[in-house]
């Protein structure tokens, strides 16, 4: 069960990623969350706290889905890696277009808000670790695990615009990681 703190951050996170950065107010938080008046702003006293809060229940909702997704049983191989990187590009893109759509957002916002860009950073950071360690047990080194990271970014990014709208990510990152050094097969 979610605490307050966790409801007023996904209820930001839900008006963030359906009305993006303008309709994002301590107001409709609370209302969104179905809290009395007051109630976001007694956990966020100001937008930027709010924003920080709101990267950071995102890097933890996305650590949940990833850690969900990917637990198994054995050896990981090249074809596992490629498998559940292409379900969190799925996942990110189809399942939960909302919570990427309010951190496209973010990123908006970050530009103007130092504090926000290092909670953005730190969280991508610790999901791109996984990544590179996951990638790391199929022989592929951190530099190229990187790309594959940023690929799957961008994938994302083309499918929530329509311009991959439907199609199966486990094709191009199957060409992509067996192009990786080590990994040609």
């Amino acid at each position: 069960m979610a605490t307050k703190r966790e409801q007023v951050l996904d209820a930001a996170i839900e008006v963030l990623g359906t009305g993006g950065s303008r309709a994002l107010t301590h107001r409709a938080v609370d209302q969104a969350a179905d809290l009395p008046a007051g109630s976001t702003s007694n956990y966020f006293r100001t937008r930027e706290a709010l924003l920080c809060g709101v990267a950071e229940r995102l890097e933890q909702r996305d650590h949940a889905d990833w850690t969900a997704m990917h637990r198994r049983l054995g050896p990981l191989t090249l074809d596992h890696l490629v498998d559940a990187l292409a379900r969190f590009i799925t996942h990110a893109s189809t399942t939960d277009p909302t919570r990427t759509q309010a951190r496209l957002a973010l990123f908006g916002e970050s530009q103007a808000m130092p504090a926000v860009a290092e909670s953005l950073q730190r969280g991508h950071g610790r999901l791109r670790e996984q990544a590179i360690e996951l990638a790391a047990q199929v022989g592929i080194g951190h530099t190229d695990a990187a790309i594959l990271v940023d690929y799957m970014d961008g994938a994302v990014i083309h499918r929530l615009t329509g311009a991959d709208h439907g199609k199966d990510p486990r094709e191009a990152l199957e060409r992509l990681a067996r192009a990786l050094p080590g990994n040609r097969s």
